[in-house]
């Protein structure tokens, strides 16, 4: 008998080798386990360090086995292998235990015989597969990891690598999403918890069962007290702590969704599909506080516009059972999420005139007859059961010094509510620095889980009048000045099968002859076309190509001058920084580094600047300056008289320093900056004098049937566009002009942008001369005569005017009727 069992020994002995002998060619390179890259998601940051967004199907953390404390290491091994730091990969008496269950018992799987290691190898090379080849390979492969790998470096691959539920893999990203802790900050019944949750990760996590949770985390107690890991008195403090897991969130920090999506798909188009999985960490231009701002600005900006074109009525009207449950109310909740910081509740009845609202996650609401005075009519009128609205906080005011008799523990003020509505309008905004063009903000809409097309980069909308500086900087470049005299006058439009088209100023009045500042500062249409028409549509067209703009996506026709080009927020922003920086075409970047999942650099932004006072700018640029009736300009050669716009030149390396090109002249730069300000000063942007800055310019644009509003300007070291419209391109509203739908937006965002900001001035550049002309005629007349205003001249324009008078002015058409093509 002796000898048939070790006949039968060694039979299996020699089975076993041949198995071996048979698998071992197709086990895998375990030494690749020590450059294994786990997944880990896209991290996206503002440019000094707050999170924006982590975007990857799996959330992890990896860490250093040394990085793991002691209590959390005994807890997975008291459950899962207890024997792990002694057996060489595989456990006899667990393999024993399973043959003899296979043997005596129906069941087609049984428990036990998996190591921490063998569980390592079927996750990183098997297959879930259940058959005895793969649990021979497993067997084979765990013996060879140990051959060749250290228990630690075993167990490390098993923490990072384990699956704990809710997208969370590994032990960091379990204990961050679980507990919102670190791995040293972990009790001892929350490690235990989490050594729990591999077992069942989706059935058995403490969040979707904590009943079940808790007995398995008090097994796990009861494992590492028989192992000897902790004491009994250790082990009844842990099983008397509650059950405290909850869903911990990336905190993000800073709301920027729409820049977020922006790096994603740059990210993939760079690296690949795995950009998302491979730890990048991308650190955007963003600013956190300039970003927060513009949210706020763009969703208080809607909603005001909004409330001024009435209540439309609930979102939807349940029909609600009476005595429904919270359970039943939360679940019909769920298919109306927050929309741009706008909850939904549902009407469940009234307390006097207020209307309570049920909502999800939080004590009802209560609707006052404050919260829907903008509806004209009290909730109990406005409301009914059942009905879903949107509700939103006012922003309560603190005093600066609390009161001497208030307590130090006082809570906070209760919110104060107020009735709301998805708008049904839409915005964008974009600010950028015009020095190298970093984009500091941008909101793409209302709400990106509402609609994640991104306006500011991506709707082709009509500027208006808020294309108009780009007309005048052409003409500037033709000879006029600010103080050219042009006829607001009306005009016909006709084109070759007889349309007529008669455009008119928005008042609908005609000013006949005025200075070019006025009409840009009164916005006069019919000044604009009577401009383009004498510098000719050619020359503008290409002119304004150099400030960023392609040549197909401006019309070949006078209709120009009214902004009939569809252009992005973005575009027209990138436009209004060459006005802003001295005159270089800058182009707009976000993404300032990244890194790879160590930390090293794979990419480090290198944008070219304007640099107005760098060293390669004064050798190629600097003019002499003259004194003349005494005014100071600087000589410069006169205008080319060929009527091609002047080419920009390419960006120029100064060491590792590289020059923006240069787009137009630095003269007509501040020429019509100087005019935007004055729009601001006492045209149609007034309102934003409530900033109190004296740097701050630009220009109110609206289009027909008031379907697009925009506001574009500068001020400190920003130049910022808004844009306010629909996109079913369905008018605002009558009066929903630039200045009253797209300005607060960029007011509110701006005040807080450039709070702190000094006030950034452009010296006068050489070649413009200062001179006093007469208020009507445009004339230079001697300084200090009565009615004369200050205006500037570049330098050949003055000595033209002033030797000729304005008789030699370039000639203005007076006739009323153009063809348009």
């Amino acid at each position: 008998m002796l000898y048939f069992f070790a006949g039968l020994a060694l039979l299996g002995i020699l089975a076993l080798g041949v198995l071996y002998w048979l698998i071992a060619p197709r086990l895998p390179d375990v030494q690749e386990l020590r450059n294994v890259q786990l997944q880990v998601p896209l991290s996206i940051y503002t440019r000094d360090g707050q999170l924006i967004a982590l975007i990857g199907e799996t959330r992890r953390f990896p860490v250093d086995i040394e990085e793991v404390p002691q209590p959390v290491k005994q807890a997975f091994i008291a459950i899962e292998d207890a024997r792990f730091y002694e057996h060489p990969g595989i456990d006899w008496r667990g393999i024993t235990r399973a043959v003899w269950l296979l043997a005596t018992t129906s069941d087609q799987r049984v428990p036990g015989g998996s190591t921490i290691t063998q569980q390592v190898a079927r996750q990183f090379f098997l297959s879930a597969e259940y058959s005895y080849t793969r649990k021979l390979t497993e067997i084979f492969l765990a013996l060879k990891m140990e051959r060749e790998l250290s228990k630690d470096e075993i167990l490390e691959l098993y923490l990072n690598k384990s699956f704990f539920g809710n997208r969370a893999y590994g032990v960091a990203a379990a204990a961050d999403y679980y507990y919102g802790k670190t791995l040293d900050e972990l009790t001892l019944a929350q490690a235990a918890t989490l050594a729990s949750i591999p077992k069942f990760p989706s059935s058995g996590n403490p969040i979707i069962n904590p009943d079940r949770a808790l007995v398995r985390r008090n097994y796990v107690l009861l494992r590492m007290r028989e192992e000897g890991m902790i004491t009994v008195a250790q082990e009844q403090a842990a099983q008397a702590e509650p059950m405290d897991a909850s869903p911990h969130e990336p905190k993000v920090e800073v709301e920027a969704p729409y820049v977020a999506e922006m790096v994603r798909a740059e990210m993939e188009q760079r690296y690949g599909a795995e950009a998302t999985t491979s730890g990048l960490s991308v650190y955007t231009t963003l600013d956190g506080t300039h970003q927060a701002a513009a949210a706020q600005s763009v969703q208080a900006g809607l909603l005001e516009y909004d409330r001024r074109h009435g209540y439309r009525g609930p979102e939807a009207q349940l029909d609600l059972a009476e005595g429904e449950d919270a359970a039943a109310l939360r679940q019909r909740l769920r298919e109306y999420p927050s929309l741009g910081g706008l909850r939904a509740g549902i009407v469940t009845g009234f307390e006097g005139e207020s209307a309570r609202l049920f909502v999800a996650g939080a004590e009802p609401v209560l609707l006052d007859a404050k919260a829907t005075r903008w509806a004209g009519k009290p909730p109990r009128q406005l409301l009914k059961r059942g009905d879903v609205v949107r509700y939103a906080a006012l922003p309560v005011a603190t005093p600066a010094k609390p009161a001497a008799d208030a307590p130090a523990d006082a809570p906070p003020p209760a919110p104060e509510w107020v009735l709301a509505q998805v708008p049904l309008a839409q915005a964008a905004l974009v600010s950028l620095q015009p020095e190298d063009g970093a984009i500091r903000a941008l909101v793409g809409g209302f709400s990106f889980g509402l609609n994640k097309f991104n306006r500011a980069t991506q709707a082709q909308r009509l500027p208006g009048s808020s294309f108009k500086p780009f007309v005048y900087a052409a003409a500037f470049e033709r000879g006029f000045s600010p103080s050219s005299i042009v006829l607001d006058a009306p005009v016909v439009f006709r084109d070759r099968a007889g349309n007529v088209w008669r455009p008119q100023n928005d008042a609908g009045n005609f000013a006949g002859p005025m200075r070019l500042r006025e009409a840009l500062v009164q916005s006069r249409n019919l000044v604009s076309v009577r401009l383009l028409d004498a510098i000719g549509v050619d020359f503008a067209s290409r002119y304004i190509t150099q400030f960023g703009f392609s040549q197909e996506s401006l019309p070949p026709n006078l209709s120009m001058s009214l902004g009939t080009s569809s252009l992005t927020p973005l575009s027209i922003a990138r436009g209004y920084a060459v006005f802003s920086n001295g005159g270089y075409r800058i182009d707009p970047w976000f993404i300032d580094k990244v890194l790879d999942r160590n930390g090293q650099v794979l990419s480090q932004a290198t944008p070219a600047r304007a640099c107005r006072g760098c060293p390669g700018r004064a050798a190629g640029e600097a003019r002499d300056t003259t004194v003349v009736d005494g005014f100071d300009f600087g000589s410069a050669p006169a205008p080319a008289p060929a009527p091609e716009a002047p080419a920009a030149t390419e960006p120029v390396a100064e060491g590792e320093l590289v020059l923006a090109p240069r787009a137009i002249d630095e003269r007509t730069a501040f020429l019509v900056r100087s005019l935007m300000k004055d729009v601001v000063k006492r045209g149609t942007a007034t309102a934003a004098r409530v900033l109190e800055r004296e740097d701050i310019g630009g220009k109110t644009g609206s289009t027909n049937d008031y379907r697009d509003a925009w506001f574009s300007g500068f001020g400190g070291d920003l130049v910022t566009t808004v844009w306010v419209g629909k996109d079913d391109f369905n008018p605002l509203g009558r009066g929903e002009y630039g200045g009253r739908a797209a300005l607060p937006i960029w007011i509110g965002y701006m005040r807080a942008a450039l709070d702190g900001v000094p006030v950034q001035e452009p010296e006068v550049p050489p070649g413009i001369v200062v001179a006093s002309v007469d208020a009507g005629s445009g004339r230079i007349v001697p300084e200090g005569t009565p009615g004369s205003i200050v205006d500037y001249f570049k330098t050949e324009e003055y000595d033209r005017v002033s030797s000729s008078g304005f008789d030699l002015d370039p000639e203005l058409s007076n006739e009323e009727a153009f063809d348009i093509f």
